[in-house]
């Protein structure tokens, strides 16, 4: 079958549909990308930034507001590293890009130890330079690829070996408050993007830095979440959905909720646990107890 009728395919079809509907949704529930935003897509040359290119570009044809995109890679100089590709990639699809030549491959080889995660470092070192260069083009949002599964899987990291509840927001303002990360993929899987990419061919450079590494903590917590996914299909999107849903007064962070000054106030007419009696019954019916009645006692 001719590479065009592949992708014209309904499954490539409506994976590329899902997508896209599930990009827009995220931009517009976290109010991403505005009138006049100049977006700034980290492309790596891995599947999820490809990706997460097209569908920006895509937004911006059909979008009811007026913004533009721009492709920027980070070459960090890692060894063997086919610096033409992209560049090839992006003039043959007539997309406006920026390549910035930075050598922090020299810097994480130096200062981390053989054998150690060089994760932190890179990422710390490669969103310094982002961020510098967005101001430098004028960029207003900065558009990263991390989708649902990058998002739940940060979160079993924060809470296994950093003890904190966090993941990565689909919007984020940085600490200097001079830049907007966005993630327009949150709500895309892992899954449906390796299949688009599959369909598209998308020219994938591999990280030499930490895709090379193995026994990683992140590789772990993916593996778990894939096991997840085959027994109990729908899980990581509920994950996903409680990091949207928090209740602060049922965790245990006093800087969150107010734990102190809590007291007791009797003015409603009715308490809550004032059930109707056929509920409870029914309750105590299912641990194996018969209730014909149950009344709740005025003590006072």
């Amino acid at each position: 079958m001719p590479l065009e009728s592949v992708r014209q395919s309904n499954p490539f079809k409506k994976i590329e549909k899902r997508l896209r509907h599930q990009v827009g949704a995220a931009v517009m529930d976290y109010t991403m990308i505005e009138e006049g935003d100049v977006v700034m897509a980290c492309i790596s040359g891995g599947k999820d930034s490809f990706a997460m290119l097209d569908s920006l570009l895509h937004l911006s044809r059909v979008a009811p507001i007026d913004f533009r995109v721009v492709a920027v890679n980070l070459d960090q100089k890692q060894p063997g590293f086919p610096a033409h590709i992209l560049p090839e990639y992006l003039e043959q699809k007539n997309i406006d890009y920026y390549v910035i030549d930075k050598d922090t491959y020299s810097v994480v080889k130096q200062k981390i130890p053989e054998g150690k995660t060089t994760c932190g470092l890179c990422s710390r070192l490669r969103r310094g330079t982002l961020y510098a260069f967005a101001e430098e083009i004028g960029a207003t949002k900065i558009a990263l690829g991390h989708h649902m599964d990058d998002i739940v899987e940060t979160l079993f990291l924060n809470l296994f070996h950093g003890g904190k509840l966090k993941a990565m927001p689909p919007k984020l303002l940085s600490d200097d408050k001079r830049n907007i990360v966005i993630r327009p993929m949150a709500y895309c899987r892992e899954a449906d993007i390796q299949a688009y990419a599959d369909n598209k061919q998308y020219p994938i450079i591999p990280c030499n830095l930490c895709g090379s590494q193995e026994n990683l903590q992140r590789q772990s917590v993916k593996a778990m979440l894939n096991q997840w996914d085959k027994d109990q299909p729908g899980r990581v999107q509920n994950i996903f959905k409680g990091i949207q849903n928090t209740s602060p007064s049922q965790l245990a962070d006093t800087a969150l909720f107010n734990f102190n000054d809590l007291t007791i106030d009797r003015s409603s007419n009715k308490p809550e646990y004032a059930f109707e009696d056929a509920v409870i019954s029914a309750q105590f019916e299912q641990t194996h107890l018969h209730v014909d009645t149950v009344k709740f006692v005025d003590v006072s």
